[in-house]
């Protein structure tokens, strides 16, 4: 889409607002999920990659349709690449640390589909506080 107005960014905004809110907050369209990858040198260099990939193909055989994966940039945890940031709507944002492949499948089968969190793999942030 062109943008040729204050119009058409004011538009553009409110159609990916529920996007912004699902990861700051997890507010979203209930049910949804955004899977967000770190994709930077220090992630590639890890297998973030092949951890895409990974979500992404297990996303496709579980028939989810209310799941995305989207590659980002740095999200701040270099030393646990690949870093993997799961947003639920309706829940706080859960980061994983040093996803593989083995790891992105239980991801989406037991945190996206079974609501339970892989306690063994959780990074721990500071994510909320002042």
């Amino acid at each position: 889409m062109t943008i040729r107005s204050l119009d058409d960014l004011a538009k553009i905004r409110e159609e990916n607002k529920h996007k912004v809110g699902l990861r700051e907050s997890g507010q979203g369209k209930e049910g949804a999920a955004e899977i967000l990858v770190g994709m930077t040198t220090c992630g590639i260099a890890t297998g973030a990659k092949e951890t895409l990939e990974a979500l992404t193909e297990e996303i496709k055989a579980q028939s989810l349709e209310n799941v995305r994966v989207v590659p980002v940039g740095c999200i701040g945890y270099c030393f646990s690449e690949p870093t993997v940031q799961v947003n639920v709507s309706g829940e706080k944002p859960v980061f994983y640390s040093k996803v593989d492949e083995e790891k992105a499948k239980e991801i989406v089968q037991k945190h996206i589909m079974n609501k339970e969190i892989l306690k063994d793999s959780v990074l721990e942030t500071d994510y909320g506080k002042a």
